[in-house]
């Protein structure tokens, strides 16, 4: 049976998985591993305290993501569909790996973030 997500362990399980999904996926892993060709040993600490931040606010998260994907899309342009898609993947893992209201919010929140990520990095 699914749990909730309820600590910054279940945010560590669904980042992993999720970016494990996103290194190998052909809409969106170029971006990643050939674009930006991100160090996933320092990655994935941040995408930890951002994702408990936002779920739990830990305030333990300190970046700037926006400059991050202004810069990654002057590299390599990004449109609706890898926005989408990520929606699509990070959906699909939560949904993998927990039920219930904790699940739901951070996949709210996710929506919410990509959408004014997308806004701000296509205009």
């Amino acid at each position: 049976m699914k749990t909730d997500i309820r600590n910054r362990k279940d945010i560590e399980k669904l980042v992993n998985a999720f970016y494990d999904k996103v290194k190998t996926d052909e809409i969106i892993g170029y971006l990643f591993t050939d674009v930006a060709k991100v160090n996933w040993d320092l990655h994935l600490p941040k995408m930890y305290n951002f994702w408990e931040n936002i779920l739990f606010y830990s305030a333990n998260y300190s970046g700037s993501p926006m400059v991050v994907h202004k810069e990654l899309h002057q590299k390599s342009t990004m449109n609706q569909e890898h926005f989408q898609h990520w929606n699509e993947l990070f959906n699909q893992t939560v949904d993998k790996l927990f039920q219930g209201a904790k699940a739901e919010e951070i996949k709210n929140r996710a929506m919410n973030i990509s959408a004014v990520m997308m806004h701000k990095t296509l205009t």
